[in-house]
């Protein structure tokens, strides 16, 4: 048998040997694994807040104007009120801004002699305030607001200055701002403790006239202690 014949005969019966012995293994192959949808969590930072605040109301008064041909009242003063607010805004690292709607309970007005009213407020400010920094979850700021106000007079009495008993209410809208300064504590990553003051400018009010005229309470104002909220949108996860 020639060398050339034998190395035929022997590779095919080695490829025959092979795929004989290729036939009897198990199968091993495993099926690929089925895609998967991976779910991403992305952190939402809107910027956008939600506020509640209450307030005590210290007022004040710069003074009465009376019908003309009377005299003044003296020792004036301004009682002191609750008010309530609700409002909405957006920040940024440093900068805040916010509508804020503010409601409160009559202050009462009395003056010598025998002078008595109600005066009650509500205002809607548009606020700008400066976030000082953070330390330990406290951020102090200070802020301003302009805004209008709807100022009412009830309940007006005097005996002399001018002698009106009754039918003076009124009430009147007028452009009020404010000044504030306070401090914020992180009770949560969505909620912050805001304890703060600030001074609020209502303008004036004018009681109703009769035939011996009017009185004008002047620039109508407030310090106030207020206790609030501040609820945020950021750092919840949406899922994508």
């Amino acid at each position: 048998m020639s060398l050339l014949r034998f190395s035929v005969i022997g590779g095919a019966v080695f490829v025959v040997s092979a795929g004989a012995f290729a036939a009897d293994m198990p199968n091993t192959s495993m099926p690929l694994p089925a895609p998967t949808r991976t779910i991403k969590q992305i952190e939402v930072n809107s910027g956008w807040y939600l506020r509640g605040d209450i307030a005590y109301r210290i007022g004040r008064t710069n003074g009465a104007e009376p019908a003309l041909g009377f005299v003044a009242p003296s020792d004036q003063k301004l009682g002191n009120s609750v008010a309530a607010g609700l409002g909405a805004g957006i920040k940024t690292d440093w900068l805040r801004t916010d509508f804020t709607i503010d409601i409160g309970t009559p202050m009462k007005y009395e003056g010598t002699p025998g002078t008595s009213a109600k005066v009650s407020a509500a205002s809607f400010l548009f606020n700008g305030y400066l976030d000082l920094g953070t330390w330990y979850r406290a951020t102090p700021y200070i802020g301003a607001g302009a805004g209008t106000a709807r100022v009412g007079i009830s309940d007006y009495t005097s005996s002399t200055l001018p002698p009106f008993a009754g039918g003076t209410d009124r009430t009147k809208w007028n452009f009020a701002w404010a000044g504030m300064a306070g401090i914020a504590y992180a009770i949560s990553p969505n909620t912050m403790v805001d304890l703060g003051y600030r001074y609020i400018n209502l303008g004036d009010v004018t009681t109703g006239s009769d035939a011996l005229g009017s009185m004008t309470l002047k620039q109508i104002a407030a310090h106030e202690v207020r206790v609030g909220l501040r609820w945020s949108f950021d750092d919840y996860p949406s899922m994508r």
